[in-house]
């Protein structure tokens, strides 16, 4: 993940909305019901946790980003927000329930996320989930590659065996997963560009700024012609979505 200090809150609000925009669906599995108490876990700048909130439910979102904390708290002053990382948070109270849209594959040590998630829940609580998984942003990374060499990426993109069994060990009832592509559209010529910029700067560490550009843009012109069309860039993210219960 990149460093706290590093995430841009503005940029991410204003260019990036598709990321909870196409989490909205995910609510519908949330379900959630008025007095309920729920963590938005991963919240970046409110969106989602505030449309969560339209149910009746508690919400508390909580994000490791400061900068992203600030902007969900200017957003949504009646909400509660808070800093604090997926791998190591606990909550006040058992919840009802813990929800995370487009934040775990950030999560490199997700053992320890799920963890944290188990011990939020009531028994009979649910986690509902969809981020990053096996083979999300492929084409892209290969065209990083060819740029960079081989570097780490900053991601955790697990297949649906590997996340399922991780939950289940926990003690978890996967009850529902999906595995699913989603071309995703990023607008603007320099729009690959920016997402880069905002979500794979740790791809070309060990470069100055310069010599980041002129990566970035060789990236974009590599992919061109298979990614852009009619002024916007079609990313090649693939899903994973699930229900998982913990026991009464």
């Amino acid at each position: 993940m990149p460093p706290l200090s590093d995430w841009d809150a503005e940029r991410y609000q204003s260019r990036h909305s598709y990321v909870w925009r196409h989490g909205e669906s995910l609510i519908d599995l949330l379900e959630s019901r008025p007095g309920e108490r729920i963590i938005d876990l991963g919240c970046g700048s409110g969106q989602l946790t505030a449309r969560i909130a339209e149910s009746g439910a508690e919400v508390t979102g909580i994000d490791r980003s400061p900068e992203m904390i600030a902007q969900a708290r200017e957003n949504f002053p009646q909400i509660e927000f808070r800093v604090a990382d997926a791998g190591a948070f606990r909550a006040d109270e058992p919840v009802d329930a813990v929800f995370s849209n487009a934040a775990l594959h950030w999560v490199k040590n997700a053992a320890d996320a799920a963890a944290c998630v188990w011990r939020a829940l009531k028994p009979g609580g649910r986690f509902v989930a969809e981020f990053g998984g096996k083979g999300n942003t492929r084409k892209l990374l290969e065209a990083v590659f060819a740029e960079t060499g081989p570097v780490e990426i900053p991601w955790y993109y697990p297949s649906v065996g590997e996340y399922a069994s991780l939950l289940e060990e926990q003690g978890f009832e996967v009850r529902n997963v999906m595995f699913f592509d989603r071309p995703t559209r990023v607008e603007g010529e320099d729009g690959l560009e920016d997402w880069l910029v905002m979500f794979g700067d740790a791809l070309f560490s060990g470069m100055n700024e310069a010599r980041r550009g002129e990566a970035r843009r060789a990236v974009a012109r590599r992919l061109r012609p298979s990614m852009y069309r009619d002024g916007g860039w079609i990313i090649d993210y693939r899903r994973l979505r699930l229900v998982a219960v913990k026991p009464a």
